[in-house]
């Protein structure tokens, strides 16, 4: 691991990682490059590895200022890991002994930026000087220039008590960033400034985030949004979605930079949210919904309803008859259209997914193998559509990425107990602290002691309460290491049911579904 003394160092850590520009940045081992590597590194590289060094210290310092208290003479302190400083000297000695892989990874996180910059060989101020960033800001570019005045409110009034008095947000803006360090910083600084938590994901290609806190603070979080020169001309009010919540729907704030503002595993370079499919209104998609249920037993059907979201996303909430793809992350998605492709040949798609965000880059992936008649998607997801047709053709709950699992808008239960069958819509995480999976178990088998992901799990999880001095260390269970990674579809298994069904009688018997074999909840994750 590096050790970071200072950001005004100098060259001591020069790397490798612009010596390629198809470097994998991710890739640790780079970090301490031999001496006779470094000797390959030419003037220039250097210089951009120094600089980008310093840069990504300096803001992820600036990520962690604090006001001062009253009456002391300087203005802003420093919080990290529970801990307050109070002098620069001492936040940087942390930071470099505490945070050097965080740093490293931001580092990189530039360096990528940098090598794809025209003209990257010119000195470092006069490309820093074509930053749009310094157009917009450049009577202040201080984080705290661009956060809202609070003065008049109370503290009471900014904090949510519980989820009845506050909301969360969910949102997303594809625009191409020029320096998406500094609207981490930023955002990083505004939601602490609002006492708002979740997570906002921000990269070259724009931000995707989702917090909670109280409805004054969301408001205003939004009307900074909005004024804000970055985003202003692409984002409306429209583009928030909103659900009963608030700042207790997480656990913390995390704000991040990161290569895509949605993990799909390709690189925006490659597969760009410049080219999606037809974005069609909550109205819009529930016509051709209509249309395709009325065809639905036609052989000749030509649409396909397919939903971009994880297994256990649509295993509790889905649209009548669509095409639900096994698979646990988004990130598997492109492997799963390249292995089904010959599904999606002449098709008209109607793609969905919980806000929007997924489908953008989901549907350029579709549209650019170049076999579709038609790719189409929902426009704010299915948020935005349940809002409008609360009673409409999607069934079930609305899964959602922080503690309260799932939004209700209708009575619909279309999952089903894990152990007895018995209708059950309400995830629990697995009680076996290893493995941290979801699991659907009503409360008559919770009472009979199935509270884990599968029976492997339960015994692990009464060994350990045995013998508590084992490893506390996330493990793989053995049915999630079961499940196919790609599924391969097939004709008999491309529409899933969603009736609900009935609970089985005393002593009624009822066959495992393949589900219920493959008991593999994973903990939420927006991957």
């Amino acid at each position: 691991m590096p050790s970071f003394t200072s950001p005004d160092q100098g060259d001591d850590l020069e790397a490798c990682v612009l010596r390629f520009s198809d470097l994998d940045l991710k890739d640790t081992r780079l970090i301490n490059p031999s001496s006779g590597l470094k000797a390959e590194l030419d003037v220039s590289t250097k210089k951009k590895y120094s600089f980008a060094k310093k840069k990504a210290f300096a803001l992820f310092v600036k990520t962690k200022e604090v006001p001062a208290r009253p009456f002391e003479c300087k203005e802003k302190w420093w919080k990290c890991c529970q801990q307050l400083f109070r002098d620069r000297i001492s936040i940087h000695r942390h930071v470099a002994t505490q945070h050097a892989d965080e740093i490293c990874h931001q580092t990189a996180s530039v360096l990528k930026q940098l090598a794809v910059t025209p003209n990257t060989s010119k000195s470092l101020k006069s490309e820093d000087s074509r930053n749009p960033l310094k157009e917009y800001f450049t009577y202040n570019r201080e984080v705290s220039a661009w956060l809202p005045d609070i003065s008049c409110f109370s503290p009471d009034e900014l904090i949510s008590q519980g989820s009845d008095g506050g909301e969360v947000l969910l949102y997303y803006c594809y625009r191409d960033l020029e320096d998406p360090h500094w609207v981490c910083a930023w955002q990083t600084a505004l939601c602490q400034h609002l006492s708002l938590t979740g997570k906002v994901r921000i990269a070259t290609e724009g931000i995707n985030g989702t917090v909670g806190g109280s409805k004054l603070a969301t408001r205003l979080y939004v009307e900074v949004m909005l004024s804000c020169p970055l985003f202003k001309d692409y984002m409306c009010e429209d583009d928030f979605k909103t659900s009963k919540g608030g700042a207790c729907c997480f656990p913390e704030l995390r704000v991040g930079v990161f290569e895509e503002i949605v993990p799909m595993g390709i690189s925006p370079n490659k597969i760009s949210y410049k080219k999606p499919g037809i974005h069609l209104s909550p109205g819009e998609f529930h016509k051709e919904v209509e249309e395709f249920l009325s065809q639905a037993n036609e052989e000749q059907n030509d649409t396909i309803l397919l939903d971009c979201r994880n297994f256990y996303e649509s295993k509790i909430g889905r649209f009548q008859g669509c095409l639900a793809p096994d698979i646990r992350k988004f990130s598997y998605f492109p492997s799963y259209i390249d292995k089904n492709l010959e599904l999606f040949r002449e098709k008209k798609v109607l793609m969905y997914c919980t806000g929007g965000i997924r489908c953008e880059r989901g549907s350029a992936y579709l549209k650019a193998k170049g076999v579709c008649k038609e790719v189409f998607q929902l426009k704010g997801g299915i948020h935005k559509y349940l809002e409008e047709f609360p009673d409409g053709f999607y069934k079930g709950k609305l899964f959602v990425f922080d503690e309260r699992y799932a939004l209700s808008y209708n009575s619909d239960i279309v999952s089903e107990c894990s152990y007895c069958g018995a209708p059950w819509d309400q995830y629990k995480l697995c009680s076996t602290p290893q493995c941290r999976q979801l699991i659907l178990a009503c409360p008559a088998c919770q009472r009979q002691g199935f509270t884990a992901c599968c029976v492997t799990c339960q015994d692990k999880g009464r060994r350990l309460a045995l013998s508590p001095t084992q490893s506390s260390f996330k493990e793989e269970c053995e049915c999630t290491a079961r499940r196919p990674r790609i599924p391969s579809e097939l004709p008999q298994q491309v529409r899933l049911p969603v009736s609900p069904r009935p609970r089985p009688g005393v002593g009624e018997h009822r066959p495992c579904s393949r589900e219920r074999q493959q008991q593999d909840f994973p903990r939420p994750s927006q991957s």
